[in-house]
């Protein structure tokens, strides 16, 4: 009864899910109407808005150098939902609650598991993935 259940959650998931990744044209135009203000055009953390911020707004260009070379996918897509966010005080980034409504896209959160997320807020993970210097 288990497998029957977990089988048809995951046909009912899958069927959900746009195959097609968004293209990272689609997550800077995100980027530029939803970040660049803090994060600057470059997103280098030099936005208008966000001078005199306590903290600063983050370099995101540096945010896989400050990880050891690697992208923390589900780490960039909590920050960007709110999810860790809500757990940590002193955090001036607003939630982006309607990057989280859309068409849903398999994203790999890590560990290979195909994870559906709303196709804005895939949109601008591969665009901050993109800008990694």
């Amino acid at each position: 009864m288990r497998s029957i259940l977990g089988l048809t959650i995951f046909t009912l998931m899958v069927g959900c899910v746009e195959s097609d990744m968004p293209e990272p044209p689609e997550g800077q135009a995100l980027f530029q109407a939803n970040c660049a203000l803090c994060h600057g055009v470059s997103g280098k953390g030099d936005g208008a808005s966000g001078a005199g911020l306590s903290p600063p707004p983050a370099d995101l260009t540096m945010i896989a150098s400050r990880n050891a070379g690697d992208f923390p996918t589900a780490r960039v897509l909590s920050a960007i939902d709110g999810y860790t966010r809500a757990q940590l005080p002193g955090q001036d980034m607003p939630e982006f609650g309607l990057l989280l409504q859309g068409d849903l896209v398999p994203v790999d959160a890590g560990g290979g598991v195909l994870t559906p997320t709303p196709r804005p807020l895939a949109a601008l993970l591969v665009y901050l993935e993109g800008i990694q210097q």
